[in-house]
């Protein structure tokens, strides 16, 4: 029998364990929890915080019986320790502080990210909080609950941040959010990130960009935060969301080599440099399908892709990992913001010649009511009109997840922006039009592309400067 043993019991995890299972019956699978939470959606913490989710526990995404139920050993609230790779064993140590060796075959780690704390003076003062784990939550739900604060500063305009503006603001309190960009959420364009800070706007939330935040202070009952620009503001509460790292101390005591921010290095079947040691999810490098190199991108689909195909190699599958575009797609308020591939930046940096046109359509036909706008941008390589990326923002009722999908899938399989006005898509008035605005999107930008290529042939030649961006 084969003795699978698995460290971190969030998506990669568990996607492993099941994954496993259904592959193999026999095999012995023990999954090392470090705390009582397995399998819980950490994405959706934000939406028990605001009390549209009023039980924390409709967050798991399975209970520990349904887990047991399919063969899976659960360890709940055994941290790991260490890693003794040529004996292939680890030990752990439960909340009594007592320690104990497991043995393994195959060994997957799972141990995901914590939270970045940056270096900010008074982070440990009471009403100041990092949000990450489950046991966060709790803590922050606990001051709301029994403190009742009015106000709250956001440190950090990325998806965590923006999610936890809208769900203070749910609870009718006073917010302000906090980034060091020029623009709103600096994984999209300016263009799009200033739409959000439109809507933040409408809804009472105020926006300080171009800050850095450098110092929290306890001044009476109340918190001062302060930074650069001459930022300053009096809060009854602080949330810290300014991204995760990597963790991964245990894996580097037990010789696995790290990359980037310190994130486990693999192969496309998820192995480490060590021998019978899988490693996935948020505490590894991930490959990026279009540029075909490893980057850090922590995404919760791509954990749960990760974790099962480290489950099937460990008992004997021969899976890769087909690669990340980074496809993401965030709520704020009735806005739906998503992205896929590369912006025009940093497809200049991957050696791309890139265009990005920015276009606006309804996201239905406007004569049935309801209809709302879709602001979407298109970067193809302007040299061989190949799909790099896409954004789009837009109602949350707009089908905005479901359309950066389809330009996803065009990624994936390497189309051309042109050949999307091939795809077959739905059409009914009340959803969508004979052109879906992804094909209309697409279409805009081949027409620019083709103005572009007319002009610099022409023999009154135009040199267009920057990255070629059309608005």
């Amino acid at each position: 029998m084969t003795h699978l043993l698995i460290i971190g019991g969030s998506d990669a995890g568990i996607s492993a364990a099941l994954r496993a299972k259904e592959l193999d019956a026999t095999v012995d699978v023990t999954i090392v929890v470090a705390d009582s939470y397995p399998n819980f959606s950490i994405c959706g913490i934000p939406f028990y915080l605001s009390g549209e989710v009023p039980d924390w526990r409709n967050l798991a995404h399975r209970t520990s019986e349904e887990i047991t139920q399919t063969g899976i050993n659960l360890l709940l609230n055994h941290k790991a320790l260490s890693i003794d790779a040529e004996q292939k064993k680890v030990k752990v140590v439960n909340a009594e502080n007592q320690e104990k060796w497991l043995t393994y075959d195959k060994l997957i780690i799972g141990t995901g990210a914590v939270p970045v704390q940056p270096t900010i003076d008074g982070l440990n003062l009471p009403g100041v909080f990092l949000l990450h784990s489950m046991a966060d939550s709790f803590a922050v739900y606990q001051h709301l609950t029994t403190e009742q604060p009015q106000s709250a500063v956001i440190i950090g305009d990325g998806y965590i941040g923006l999610e936890m503006a809208d769900a203070l603001n749910h609870r009718r309190m006073s917010v302000t959010v906090v980034g060091r960009s020029p623009s709103v959420m600096r994984t999209v364009d300016a263009s799009i990130g200033n739409l959000i800070a439109a809507k933040l706007g409408s809804r009472r939330v105020e926006v300080a960009s171009s800050v850095e935040v450098n110092a929290i202070q306890q001044v009476g009952q109340q918190l001062v935060v302060s930074g650069t620009n001459n930022f300053h503001k009096n809060t009854d509460m602080v949330i810290v969301a300014v991204g995760v790292r990597p963790l991964t101390d245990l894996a580097e005591s037990a010789g696995l080599k790290t990359g980037l921010r310190g994130a486990i290095q693999v192969n496309r079947k998820m192995e480490t440099n060590v021998p019978n040691i899988y490693a996935a999810g948020d505490c590894v490098e991930t490959l990026h399908r279009l540029i075909n190199e490893y980057i850090y991108l922590p995404l919760g689909t791509t954990a749960h892709k990760q974790g099962r195909i480290a489950g099937e190699n460990a008992v004997g599958g021969d899976r890769q990992f087909a690669g990340s575009l980074g496809t993401q797609v965030v709520k704020i308020f009735d806005m739906a913001v998503s992205r896929t591939g590369l912006r025009d930046s940093e497809a200049q940096n991957a050696g791309f010649k890139p265009l990005t046109v920015e276009f606006e359509t309804w996201d239905h036909k406007v004569y049935y009511p309801g209809a709302k706008k879709l602001h979407i941008l298109v970067t193809g390589d302007s040299q061989t009109g190949r799909l790099l990326g896409a954004q789009i923002a837009g109602h949350y009722q707009g089908e905005v997840a479901k359309r950066i999908d389809i330009f996803a899938s065009a990624i994936f399989h390497n189309m051309k922006v042109e050949e999307i006005s091939e795809l077959d898509l739905s059409y009914t008035p009340p959803l969508s039009s004979p052109w879906d605005p992804v094909q209309m999107a697409a279409q805009a930008w081949v027409k620019h592309q083709s103005n572009q290529f007319a002009i610099t042939n022409s023999q009154f030649a135009i040199k267009i400067s920057g990255s070629g961006r059309a608005n």
